[in-house]
């Protein structure tokens, strides 16, 4: 798990692609610390698994579900990307549980400056807007990032200086592909909604979520 605080922005030292797998070497310093074989590390958004790692870098493997459903295939030696170590027990919780399982990409469609900030707009697959909520949290490229926009088919979040420094969304141009993670919460309310082991659901008749639903399974 992971807070979708982003700790450093890492480069890419060097890529090998196959059409199934993807291996990367990632410069980074801070995630670093005290890092063993095998830790969990949120590479813009998506966890990955340290399997080899020195001073300065660390290597990881990704797998075909990963390249399929992330914009980890589309990076290229010199990118940058979010990094952040896996939480423990007594790490501080400053943004909301993250989980590093990626949803989908979705497409940045526009960037407007207002103030200070920069408000971002990206357009996301309907399947997924039905997570998205106003003022809820959102997780882009691994940072955790509250929704001040919503539209029927995509969403808005608000950059003000230091974050548009500190996560490579503040690089980011119209056009550009980010990795999304819808919070988890959603789609476990969703989960057990729909799912009825007593007796088969009818297809024909639309169920409403209700207040003694939400009670009954201890929301």
């Amino acid at each position: 798990m992971f807070t979708g605080l982003v700790e450093e922005i890492g480069e890419v030292l060097s890529l090998s692609q196959t059409d199934k797998s993807i291996k990367l070497k990632i410069k980074a310093k801070k995630v670093l610390e005290n890092i063993k074989l095998g830790d969990s590390i949120a590479t813009n958004g998506v966890c990955l698994t340290a399997i080899d790692f020195s001073e300065s870098y660390f290597v990881a493997d990704c797998m075909y579900e990963t390249i399929k459903r992330s914009n980890l295939k589309d990076l290229k030696i010199g990118d940058k990307v979010n990094l952040e170590k896996s939480l423990t027990l007594s790490t501080p919780l400053g943004g909301h549980l993250v989980t590093g399982d990626v949803d989908c990409e979705a497409e940045i469609v526009s960037i407007t400056k207002e103030g200070i900030a920069k408000v971002y707009e990206i357009q996301l697959d309907k399947k997924y807007m039905k997570y998205v909520v106003e003022k809820g949290r959102i997780t882009i490229d691994g940072a955790s990032l509250t929704v001040m926009l919503l539209k029927d088919e995509s969403f808005g979040v608000s950059l003000i200086p230091h974050s548009q420094e500190a996560i490579t969304l503040g690089m980011k141009k119209i056009g550009d592909k980010v990795n999304i993670e819808t919070d988890l919460i959603g789609k476990y309310i969703e989960r057990f909604y729909y799912y009825n082991d007593n007796k088969k659901e009818d297809n024909n008749k639309k169920n409403k979520l209700t207040e003694e639903f939400l009670l009954e399974n201890g929301f």
